[in-house]
C-alpha cells in the first residue's frame, strides 16, 4: 500500500510540475526548440531546475544503503553507447521536435486534452512495442541488486 500511495503522490507532483512549467503546452515546447525563429528560452529554466534538483537529490539518496520502499537500488550495469541507444535517442528527439510532447507531458494532458495526446500515445506505444521486438534485454539484465 505504501508503494502505491508513494507512486500516486509522486505522479501527481510530477504532473503538477509539468503543467506549471509549461511542458504540457506543445506550442511552448516547440517555441523553445525553434532556435532559428522566435525562440522562447523559458524552458531552459525548467531544465536547469531539473538538473540542479537531480544533482542534489542523487547525492542525498545515494547516502542511504537502500531506497525507502525497496531492498536495493536498481542501477543499470551498462554504460555502452551503441546503435540501439543512438537510434532511440534520435527517435525521441525527432518525435519531441515534431509534436512538442514527450511521454510525461503526453500522459499528463490526457486528463485535460485527450484529443491532443492520443496520436502521440499511439505512436509511443508502437515505438515501445517495436523496441521490445528489436531488443530482447530483460529488466534483470538492465539492473543489479
Amino acid at each position: 500500500m505504501k508503494t502505491l500511495l508513494t507512486s500516486l503522490v509522486s505522479g501527481l507532483l510530477f504532473g503538477f510540475g509539468l503543467v506549471i512549467s509549461g511542458m504540457t503546452n506543445p506550442a511552448k515546447v516547440l517555441g523553445f526548440l525553434d532556435v532559428g525563429g522566435v525562440w522562447d528560452p523559458s524552458l531552459a529554466f525548467v531544465m536547469g531546475g531539473g538538473v540542479i534538483t537531480t544533482l542534489i537529490g542523487y547525492r542525498l539518496v545515494f547516502r542511504r544503503a537502500a531506497p525507502f520502499l525497496a531492498d536495493h537500488f536498481a542501477i543499470p550495469q551498462t554504460s555502452a553507447i551503441d546503435a540501439r541507444l543512438i537510434l532511440g535517442a534520435a527517435l525521441f528527439g525527432i518525435g519531441w521536435g515534431l509534436v512538442g510532447l514527450c511521454p510525461g507531458p503526453a500522459v499528463t494532458i490526457m486528463a485535460v486534452r485527450p484529443d491532443a495526446a492520443w496520436p502521440f500515445l499511439i505512436a509511443l506505444l508502437a515505438g515501445l512495442l517495436s523496441g521490445g521486438l528489436f531488443g530482447q534485454e530483460t529488466a534483470k539484465e538492465r539492473s543489479t541488486p
